[in-house]
């Protein structure tokens, strides 16, 4: 079983950055590929980016390409999503998820999703 834990959302104003963090547990770590998802209030959980599992690859849509860098620290065991120019509908609950498929897919992001995290808060003002 592999546990995910995301931090450092909050409160920021429009144009500003912000970095979640998603610490996942398992000496595994280093074989799945990871991607974080969001959900708005009142609208579907969608895809946002993704990693493969050796880093090499990554995967954004399109609404955050050129704003938003996803990485990760394998020696860390975390993965970590950068978050710049940030916009009022950016706003929403953000989920890390990891998957036992190495690679990334276009469309989804990741082949599929076997552990979620529990999401953390990003607000952004106007």
């Amino acid at each position: 079983q592999v546990q995910v834990v995301e931090s450092g959302g909050g409160l920021v104003q429009a144009g500003g950055s912000l970095r979640l963090s998603c610490a996942a547990s398992g000496r595994t770590f280093s074989s799945y590929a990871m991607g974080w998802f969001r959900q708005a209030p009142g609208k579907e959980r969608e895809f946002v980016a993704a990693i493969s599992s050796s880093g090499g690859s990554t995967y954004y849509a399109d609404s955050v390409k050129g704003r938003i860098t996803i990485s990760r620290d394998k020696g860390k065991n975390t993965v970590y999503l950068q978050m710049n120019s940030l916009k009022p509908e950016d706003t929403a609950v953000y989920y890390c998820a990891c998957s036992r498929a190495p690679t990334v897919v276009a469309g989804t992001g990741l082949n599929r999703v076997d552990y979620w995290g529990k999401g953390t808060l990003v607000t952004v003002s106007s």
